[in-house]
C-alpha cells in the first residue's frame, strides 16, 4: 500500500510541479518564452529581471498554488499509512523535480526555490520562518538571490532536525536542498568567479527597457 501511495504522490507532485508560472506568464502577457532571455532559467528571478513587475503576481500565484496543492495531496495520501509529514516532504521533492525538469516543457524549467520555500512553510511554520529568514538575511546583505536560495534550501534539513522531526524527514528535506543546490551549479561557479549578478530593482526589466 505505501509503495503504491508513494508512486501516486510522485506522479501528482511531479506533473503539478511542471506547471511553470514564469513560462505561462511570459507567454500569456508578452507572447515570449522566458527561457529565451537572460539566464534562460524559467524562474521568478530571471522573469523579474527580464520583464519587470508585470506578471510577477501571476508567476507567484501559479507556483505557490500548485505547490500547496501538490504537497497537501502528498500529505493526505501518505497519512493513510500514518506518514503525513513524510508524504509532504516526498511530494515536495517530486514537486521541485517536476518544476526543474518538466516533461511538458522539454524538461527545461526553473530552479525550484519558491516551491521549496512553500514546502518549508507547509512542513512547520517554524521551519518555514527559519528558511525564509536565512534567505532574506543573505539577500539583504549580499544582494545575491542565488546564494540566499542555496543557503536557505540547505538550512531546511537543519531546521527539520532542530525541531525534532524523524531522521527520514530530515533526509528528505536535505535531498530537496541538495537538488536545488545542484541546479544552481552555474550560479555557484559565477559566485566563486565574482561574476554573479546582484539583485536590482526595476519596474520594466531588460525586455521592457528595449521596447519602443
Amino acid at each position: 500500500m505505501s509503495v503504491f501511495l508513494l508512486i501516486v504522490t510522485a506522479i501528482e507532485a511531479y506533473f503539478l510541479g511542471g506547471i511553470n508560472g514564469a513560462i505561462l506568464s511570459s507567454r500569456l502577457i508578452f507572447h515570449r518564452d522566458i527561457r529565451e532571455f537572460g539566464s534562460k532559467n524559467a524562474g521568478l528571478t530571471n522573469y523579474y529581471r527580464t520583464f519587470g513587475v508585470a506578471g510577477v503576481a501571476m508567476v507567484l500565484a501559479i507556483d505557490i498554488v500548485k505547490s500547496v496543492i501538490a504537497i497537501l495531496i502528498g500529505g493526505a495520501l501518505m497519512n493513510i499509512v500514518d506518514a503525513y509529514v513524510v508524504g509532504k516532504l516526498f511530494a515536495g521533492f517530486c514537486l521541485v523535480l517536476g518544476h526543474m525538469y518538466p516533461a511538458l516543457y522539454r524538461f527545461k524549467g526553473g530552479k525550484g526555490v519558491l516551491c521549496g520555500g512553500v514546502m518549508a512553510w507547509m512542513i512547520d511554520w517554524r521551519v518555514g520562518l527559519g528558511c525564509w529568514a536565512v534567505f532574506l538575511i543573505v539577500v539583504i546583505f549580499t544582494r545575491y538571490v542565488s546564494l540566499g536560495s542555496i543557503l536557505a534550501s540547505l538550512s531546511c534539513s537543519v531546521f527539520v532536525w532542530a525541531f525534532q522531526y524523524d531522521t527520514l524527514e530530515g533526509v528528505l528535506a536535505l535531498l530537496v536542498g541538495l537538488l536545488i543546490t545542484v541546479k544552481h551549479a552555474e550560479n555557484i561557479l559565477r559566485l566563486i568567479g565574482g561574476t554573479e549578478s546582484k539583485l536590482t530593482f526595476s519596474k520594466k526589466g531588460t525586455y521592457g527597457s528595449r521596447q519602443p
